[in-house]
């Protein structure tokens, strides 16, 4: 299979230039093994390799003497490697010597060093709209971060091109299925995390049953900020009480699993007596899984037009996350108690930030723009600066910036 040059490349070639060792965390089948053979000169496979448990219980360090960038694939299933490449790199002195993947987050265990100067991290996703081919990445989101102004021509993404999107996600395997076929494998992908992942990271005594309906629950509120209560009433049984610490401890591991991925709320000073609300928005990591836990198809998304927005909105902050990772920035979201909402708000580490809506009809540009606004004026701009871009992200192909100076942004034309 050809490769797919993914935004994260060039972050993992930085990081292999400065740290002893790279560890690209992700969810399962988003292409981290194959992005880090794209660099390594050597790999073990932790997780089949029959070599590797013998080995760990007599000698470790003999598991490490491949060429580097070795890499050590799902190394989360034998988490004392982690300390021996700690040991490695500081023996070599050398970046550039270790490249770890995993599809999970090992328990948190006192004896394993936090490998603090040595060890690089890089989150990766499923493909975006650029890597997948269906954005031209004309209008870029650190440019627009720095003030530039848009003016582009892309291509208009219709209804059923964005649905099947949402339906496939950014799965490298899955490119080039029919959407049909694509959700009958993200609903395997999560019958495994379901019967297999989840009990293999949290214990056999997790309820697999109970799990499906924890992820139908975040599924059906995709995009909102549901409570951990409401998410209890969602995954109940008729007649059938489920404690919210159950489902809490549910959403953990999936949040270890890297296929929930919350988003935020942005924490900011106001001009107003308004109050922010610290609620996160639920999203799973891609909106596939959202629309494959309801099983919806082609034909149920076009009847529903009001959930396919909050899937809309979901596939676009999967895009935004990896676009801003891309620029040292983080992606959250805006409510305060007056009940004024902002879909988006991407901030980079050295105090930029800008604002979006997702609206997937152009009727509604200028609400979102009206709404815009009025949040810029309530946010204490003498604290923490003048938003660097307002806009409108749209699957319309036409960007532009309006007179009142909010941008309206492609979701076509959209890349780091």
């Amino acid at each position: 299979m050809d490769y797919r040059a993914r935004v994260v490349d060039a972050e993992l070639r930085r990081a292999l230039a400065s740290a002893g060792a790279i560890v690209i965390e992700g969810p399962k089948a988003c292409g981290k093994t194959f992005t880090a053979r794209q660099v390594a000169a050597s790999e073990l496979r932790v997780d089949t390799d029959p070599r590797v448990p013998p080995t760990i219980a007599v000698d470790p360090s003999l598991l490490l003497d491949g060429a580097p960038p070795q890499l050590l694939d799902e190394w989360q299933v034998q988490p004392s490697l982690w300390n021996h490449v700690r040991r490695a790199v500081d023996d070599r002195q050398q970046p550039g010597q270790f490249i770890l993947t995993g599809s999970a987050t090992p328990d948190d265990d006192a004896a394993r060093h936090s490998g603090a100067g040595r060890f690089a991290r890089i989150r990766m996703r499923p493909m975006s709209l650029l890597e997948t081919g269906h954005s031209t990445g004309a209008v870029s989101l650190r440019a627009l971060l720095a003030g530039d102004a848009i003016r582009t021509l892309g291509p208009d993404l219709a209804l059923p091109v964005l649905i099947e999107r949402v339906l496939t996600g950014g799965w490298p395997g899955l490119q080039g299925l029919g959407p049909h076929d694509a959700s009958r494998a993200v609903r395997d992908y999560l019958a495994t995390i379901q019967q297999v992942d989840v009990g293999r990271v949290a214990g056999p005594r997790r309820d697999p049953v109970k799990v499906g309906r924890v992820i139908a629950g975040i599924a059906r509120n995709v995009a909102t900020e549901a409570s951990v209560v409401t998410l209890a009433r969602d995954a109940a049984a008729d007649g059938e009480h489920t404690e919210r610490h159950t489902v809490s401890g549910y959403i953990d591991v999936l949040e270890r699993l890297m296929v929930v991925e919350d988003q935020p709320a942005w924490s900011t000073h106001l001009r107003s007596s308004a109050t922010l609300r610290k609620s996160p928005k639920r999203h799973f990591v891609d909106p596939s899984l959202a629309a494959a836990a309801l099983r919806a198809t082609p034909e149920t998304l076009l009847a529903d037009l009001n959930f396919f927005g909050l899937l809309f909105e979901s596939l676009v902050i999967r895009d935004l996350r990896v676009y801003a990772q891309a620029a040292d920035g983080a992606v959250s979201h805006y409510r305060d108690s007056t009940g004024l909402e902002v879909d988006v708000v991407v901030e980079t580490g050295d105090g930029r930030w800008g604002a979006f809506e997702v609206k997937l009809g152009a009727s509604q540009i200028d609400t979102a723009a009206a709404g815009l606004l009025r949040f810029r004026d309530r946010v204490d701009t003498s604290r923490v600066g003048e938003p660097s871009v307002l806009g409108v992200i749209t699957p319309s192909g036409l960007g532009y910036r309006r007179p009142d100076g909010v941008s309206v942004l492609p979701i076509g034309a959209l890349g780091p």
